[in-house]
């Protein structure tokens, strides 16, 4: 049986974000059942609103799993379904993710980046990266472990069928990220970030363990895209979506710049130059709302979509709720 695995923890928003996310799920799959793990109180504020229905598998999140790598350097402790889909709560889906799932059945274990990290991946953020680039110290990582290659995981979407394979996965990540002084890597908690990355340990066991990783960008097919304010088109809830996206990896990075003006300046020169400024407008499986400065439209979708589904379920008679119907066959 293949479904989809989300987690969440802490404030009511977080909740609201899962609950949003399997919303606009339910627009394009009403039959793949969704699980979800969240702490005792979440669950509470499921089942008194009736929204506890929309999820086919719903278990308390163990207090030691409410972290980013608590959760994604342990999933084969959260393992529901024969084929799992393990998705982040900040997910507006776009369309049929069937094509989706038939790819991804020629997997064991993947996930969404790309086949080559850069400098970026796990390091500074700052100037600093300048000596990384001169010192080499990218290189210096991969030969002390022994890896030819370092990937660049997204750890939004994450697929697993192999149960032993993913143990064998998640317990390299969790050696690697023991041994992150070892590394170049930089620990995001001295960033001033209250959770640290699961990413660069896993894409180092995806490649000591030769993983396929799934390519983030596949033009028309890709599986998610980051929303980025400027290049989405979409209406208000995000039935209809398109992204403008380049297909000049370096001009589709600049993207990224967190001064609007700026970035767009850039887009345009570099985009005159030969060769750099094809584009296509994609409307991916899933649109990803990773950036924190890019959060705010689906913090809106998310409270919207909430507040309609309690009116429905309010509206469904005496004591009768709604809900959205699940087949789920036993495992």
């Amino acid at each position: 049986m293949e479904g989809y695995v989300l987690h969440t923890y802490g404030s009511e928003k977080y909740l609201r974000h899962a609950v949003a996310s399997v919303l606009t799920l339910r627009r394009h799959d009403t039959h793949r059942p969704v699980a979800l793990y969240a702490d005792e109180a979440q669950i509470e504020r499921l089942r008194e609103t009736g929204l506890d229905a929309l999820f086919a598998v719903l278990e308390v999140l163990p207090q030691a799993h409410r972290s980013i790598v608590g959760f994604k350097h342990h999933l084969d402790t959260f393992h529901p379904f024969e084929r799992n889909l393990y998705v982040d709560s900040d997910i507006v889906w776009c369309r049929n993710p069937d094509p989706l799932w038939q790819r991804l059945a020629t997997f064991e274990f993947t996930a969404t980046g790309l086949h080559k990290a850069d400098f970026w991946f796990g390091g500074p953020k700052g100037l600093s990266i300048l000596v990384d680039r001169l010192l080499d110290r990218r290189r210096r990582t991969m030969r002390r472990f022994g890896l030819t290659y370092l990937p660049r995981v997204q750890a939004g979407m994450i697929f697993a069928a192999d149960e032993k394979l993913t143990r064998e996965a998640m317990s390299a990540a969790r050696d690697f990220l023991q041994r992150r002084e070892d590394t170049h890597f930089r620990s995001r908690l001295d960033e001033g970030r209250s959770e640290e990355s699961c990413e660069w340990s896993l894409a180092m066991a995806m490649s000591y363990l030769d993983l396929p990783v799934f390519d983030w960008f596949q033009g028309q097919d890709s599986p998610q895209l980051d929303f980025i304010e400027g290049f989405v088109e979409h209406d208000a809830d995000f039935n209809s979506v398109r992204c403008r996206h380049y297909a000049d990896d370096f001009v589709h990075g600049l993207r990224g710049l967190p001064m609007e003006k700026v970035r767009d300046a850039l887009v345009r020169f570099f985009a005159r130059l030969p060769g750099r400024g094809d584009y296509m407008w994609v409307t991916p499986f899933a649109l990803h709302f990773g950036w924190m400065h890019h959060k705010d439209p689906f913090h809106e979708l998310s409270d919207r979509l909430w507040e309609r589904e309690l009116a429905r379920l309010g509206s469904a008679g005496d004591g009768e709720q709604a809900s959205i119907q699940v087949q789920v066959s036993a495992r």
